[in-house]
């Protein structure tokens, strides 16, 4: 059975004959008839009888309503997909790391949301395993995340680097590490930390990276915020791992001091600390246009230019040590 049999059935039982019906769908009557003999030889059954008005078999009572159904939900299909086609969806979702839900994303947020008024932004945030994993169940259509290799493989994927940045110390203003312009690793394996929960891209990269080291992480408690993190670490005892962009607001805070790591007394050869946060999608999401627009605006302001400038400051004064 093919649409377009159904059309013609619904063509002539509207019109009340194949002559009604070839002219509404402009077509000939011959075509109408190929179609119907084609749809009746399918069923088995004949569904009109062959008088001066096309009248409809029992069979044919039975079909209609349902051709009417197919017809409506074809229709229906064919419409949401040319919506979307021309960028008129209902909404647009978003899953990205914290810190830059905190302080990146938010110009970019603005300028879409005037830009497409008429489409619903929904952002959640989220860590970086779970982002890409709701990202392959469809259930979003772009992450922001930190990358992961074996995560973002697929060859629908379409993968972009937003930034590199360092990863720096994070702890109370009057901890013993504090009086340091710079944290070597042989001191900060030696002091309990605070980490992120598991499933977290950050909290992968420092084991992986006290592994390297032959280094036990003393991993004292778990948290998945910012807040948190700058709440337990200001008692004093605890210190966290964090990058550039996550201590934003422990700069500013008297409580707290962030010191960048000295590599140099390292017994690795390159032992710097970073992450690459990445921007995915998937190939058919990525030309549909609001989506679209959303990277490109992702493109052109993250990370801001100033703060951009103060990373590589800070990069900079931990290579020299």
């Amino acid at each position: 059975m093919r649409l377009e049999q159904l059309q013609a059935f619904l063509a002539i039982a509207e019109a009340g004959s194949f002559q009604g019906a070839a002219r509404k769908c402009g077509v000939t009557q011959s075509t109408i008839s190929r179609q119907i003999q084609a749809l009746e030889a399918d069923l088995g059954c004949e569904l009109f009888h062959r008088t001066s008005q096309a009248k409809l078999t029992l069979a044919g009572e039975r079909l209609l309503p349902r051709a009417r159904k197919i017809s409506a939900e074809w229709q229906s299909a064919m419409q949401e997909i040319s919506d979307l086609v021309c960028g008129k969806q209902p909404e647009l979702c978003v899953a990205a790391i914290h810190s830059l839900c905190a302080y990146y994303l938010p110009p970019v947020l603005q300028q879409f949301c005037h830009d497409y008024p008429d489409v619903q932004l929904r952002v959640t945030s989220l860590g970086s395993d779970r982002a890409l994993k709701v990202l392959k169940d469809g259930l979003v259509d772009l992450a922001i995340v930190m990358n992961n290799r074996f995560l973002t493989t697929g060859r629908e994927m379409i993968v972009e680097t937003l930034y590199e940045e360092p990863i720096e110390v994070l702890l109370a203003a009057n901890h013993p590490l504090a009086q340091h312009e710079s944290i070597s690793w042989s001191e900060l394996i030696n002091y309990p930390q605070v980490v992120f929960k598991d499933g977290y891209g950050m909290q992968r990269l420092v084991q992986d990276k006290f592994e390297r080291l032959e280094a036990t992480l003393q991993a004292a408690l778990e948290v998945n915020t910012l807040d948190a993190f700058r709440g337990v670490v200001r008692q004093g005892e605890f210190i966290a791992l964090l990058p550039y962009s996550a201590l934003v607001e422990a700069r500013n805070d008297p409580t707290l001091a962030v010191r960048a790591i000295n590599n140099h007394d390292s017994i690795l050869p390159d032992s710097n600390l970073t992450r690459r946060v990445v921007m995915v999608t998937t190939n058919d999401r990525l030309q549909i246009p609001p989506i679209q627009h959303f990277w490109q605006l992702v493109r052109q302001h993250i990370p801001p230019k100033f703060d951009l400038d103060m990373q590589n400051a800070s990069y900079s004064k931990f290579q020299v040590g």
